[in-house]
């Protein structure tokens, strides 16, 4: 019985994705992930990479994020950052580690020598089933990331962030606007209507 059900929700996934427009448009354009078009929604909003910008990925795997990036930024620099392996991509520097080491902030700082523009982040916590629980998870890594890009970002930079609409989602926000000037959020067409993400956007930080 459970066998079944574990086969019907595959299938059901599997349908889901077929009709899915931004998964076909994603095989077709040669993107690694739907959530490709999640960051140029994004981006297209409210232009915050630039040819030039200096770019850290947190998260990054399979790589979506970073191949728009990749796309725009010519003259800056990218770091992406993933505990899984993640396939190369051309002017793209991936290190393979845990964002919540100590070693790993130290080597981002030691990347980007204080130069650092923008900060992005799809990460989410692995799903436990129960979506109030996912929820929070994910916006404590939200909290977790978003402090720490506060003290490693320029002073006009950008800290671009998944969370999802919960009971802790005023937490996220007020800790956005006790660090930056201006907080936005959006939720792309790309996001799945069932879905409860929407994505932060934060710019200029605040003098602490």
């Amino acid at each position: 019985m459970k066998k079944s059900k574990r086969v019907k929700k595959s299938n059901s996934w599997k349908i889901k994705q077929h009709r899915d427009q931004f998964f076909k448009k994603s095989k077709i354009l040669g993107y690694r992930s739907r959530a490709s078009f999640k960051l140029i929604e994004l981006n297209r909003k409210f232009k915050f990479i630039k040819n030039n910008s200096n770019l850290l990925d947190l998260g990054s795997y399979p790589g979506g994020w970073a191949q728009v990036a990749s796309e725009i930024v010519t003259n800056g620099k990218i770091l992406t950052i993933d505990i899984k392996p993640m396939k190369p991509l051309k002017n793209v520097h991936f290190k393979k580690c845990d964002i919540f080491d100590q070693t790993t902030k130290d080597y981002i700082e030691d990347f980007f020598k204080r130069e650092l523009d923008v900060v992005i982040s799809d990460m989410a916590a692995n799903t436990t089933g129960n979506k109030t629980l996912d929820s929070i998870r994910t916006n404590q890594l939200c909290l977790e990331i978003m402090s720490f890009s506060s003290k490693i970002l320029k002073s006009k930079g950008v800290f671009v962030s998944k969370l999802f609409m919960g009971e802790d989602f005023l937490e996220v926000k007020n800790l956005a606007k006790s660090l930056f000037k201006e907080v936005n959020f959006f939720k792309p067409q790309s996001s799945r209507n069932e879905s409860k993400e929407t994505y932060l956007h934060c710019k200029l930080l605040k003098s602490l």
